[in-house]
């Protein structure tokens, strides 16, 4: 007999429990209990009035980012649409069925405004990270650092050549267009006469109008774009990041924000690995040396090395270096030297210079080597890295097994890469100029810790009841 729904009278009372209509084994179950935002409000206190009516519950907008960038929610209208009707939004938020929830533009105001004066976003990575170290899921022995490529909120047509940025930002008020601005003056002041300023950066082959901060650049085979990267640093033991930076994607900024990570890193948590893992990009000499000289962090990077020749002639590895004489000798025997005579006044180096090496013009011309060594010299000359001791200890940590374990450990990072663009959609920014992808990307990186945490916490925790933190 089929059945049928009788008239239905409107109840005059409801009872109704949010906790109960969420699964135990929810994602946002096991972020409840790992995340502590107890601190937030005395971190923000200094930047809002003590007078006049009160604000939205900074608590309430971090939470509901969280729940944006953990499912992949990229729109801030949409966001505040699911959490007005998702049943687990409206719970891990701390709202009731009758709760308002806040107006998409209050986020754009507060990003831009107390948030990133207050650096908040870094305030609520770190203290995930910290939670993350208390469960015993960073070791601290082994980082791994690597950059990703994200798209830039930039129209691909809508670029200038480098020369000429300035002089079209005449007029423009943009948020990234000031900050920009704001960056060139910092590099470059003007009206100093006490000393020269230093030179500012220079500028892109292509310059955005709309987000000049980004970078023109292409993937191998694919068309340009304007972008940057995410830099992360990562515990190999369960793939926690523990510190992300937004750069240019510029190969030698991501580099260099690996030095910034590293001692923010040691400053904050005392934490300075014992090895670090990376692939050819961070194998030059100076990245090296600082590792191995400044740091005493073993180097398991690929040595970036163009010495070997390809024409068939020798190359300088067949060249013996004596440590003891600062000088090379070739196969034939003969001496290369930096200096071949003793000046009165000691010529000026550059520390950071290389040193090169030549051979006597009258060894050369004699040998019966020297079409295999130098056939269109008229010696053979050789440019040594101030930091070659640096590369050596990199080549012979590459033979170990552990550096092997490294190159497979490694792996870690791109999966989280992949899980950033694929699970999390971050694969174009939403927000301009520098401190709006460091925004997003610090969000991203703070959602993915908790995923991870959340994960873990399931695991260890497989049939026992689950009380959130915030009702224990």
């Amino acid at each position: 007999m089929m059945g049928r729904r009788g008239d239905v009278q409107d109840r005059l009372f409801y009872s109704f429990n949010l906790d109960g209509h969420l699964p135990g084994d929810h994602l946002l179950r096991g972020i409840d209990q790992v995340l502590d935002l107890g601190d937030l409000h005395a971190h923000l206190g200094p930047f809002y009035s003590h007078t006049g009516r009160p604000s939205i519950d900074p608590e309430l907008m971090i939470r509901m980012l969280i729940v944006g960038y953990c499912f992949g929610i990229r729109s801030e209208r949409r966001l505040c649409e699911e959490v007005h009707l998702n049943l687990a939004y409206r719970w891990f938020c701390r709202l009731d069925l009758e709760d308002a929830v806040p107006d998409h533009s209050t986020f754009s105001k507060n990003r831009h405004g107390r948030f990133r004066q207050s650096d908040a976003f870094r305030h609520v990575f770190e203290s995930v990270l910290r939670r993350c170290m208390s469960e015993g899921l960073v070791g601290g022995e082994g980082f791994a650092v690597d950059a990703s490529v994200i798209k830039a909120d930039a129209n691909r047509t809508r670029g200038v050549p480098g020369a000429e940025a300035t002089a079209q930002f005449n007029g423009v008020v943009t948020r990234a267009v000031r900050e920009y601005l704001d960056g060139l003056e910092e590099h470059n002041p003007s009206g100093g006469d006490d000393d020269d300023p230093p030179e500012p950066p220079a500028p892109g082959k292509n310059v955005s109008l709309t987000d000049p901060a980004a970078r023109w650049t292409a993937a191998p085979g694919g068309p340009a774009f304007y972008a940057y990267s995410t830099n992360y640093l990562i515990d190999l033991d369960a793939g926690i990041i523990v510190d992300v930076e937004a750069t240019p994607a510029h190969r030698t900024q991501e580099v260099e924000s690996t030095k910034i990570m590293i001692d923010r890193v040691e400053q904050r948590f005392g934490l300075k690995p014992d090895r670090l893992v990376g692939d050819t990009a961070y194998g030059v000499a100076p990245m090296l040396g600082w590792m191995v000289q400044d740091k005493g962090i073993a180097p398991h990077v690929p040595v970036w090395d163009k010495t070997e020749r390809k024409d068939g002639t020798l190359s300088s590895t067949e060249f013996v270096w004596d440590e003891q004489t600062k000088e090379y000798r070739c196969p034939q025997g003969h001496a290369l030297l930096s200096e071949r005579r003793q000046f009165t006044k000691p010529r000026e180096r550059d520390a950071q210079a290389d040193v090169t090496y030549r051979a006597s013009q009258h060894d050369c011309t004699g040998c019966p080597m020297k079409q295999q060594c130098c056939p269109n010299t008229p010696a053979r000359k050789i440019r040594r890295s101030v930091h070659e001791d640096s590369r050596n200890v990199a080549r012979a940590l590459a033979t170990t097994a552990q550096y092997k374990q490294s190159r497979r450990d490694r792996k870690k990072v791109e999966i989280l890469f992949a899980h950033l663009k694929r699970i999390l959609k971050l694969d174009r920014l939403r927000l301009r100029g520098l401190t709006g992808a460091h925004d997003e990307f610090l969000l991203a990186a703070t959602a993915q810790n908790l995923r991870r945490m959340a994960k873990r916490f399931f695991e260890r925790r497989q049939g026992t009841v689950l009380v959130p933190a915030w009702r224990a």
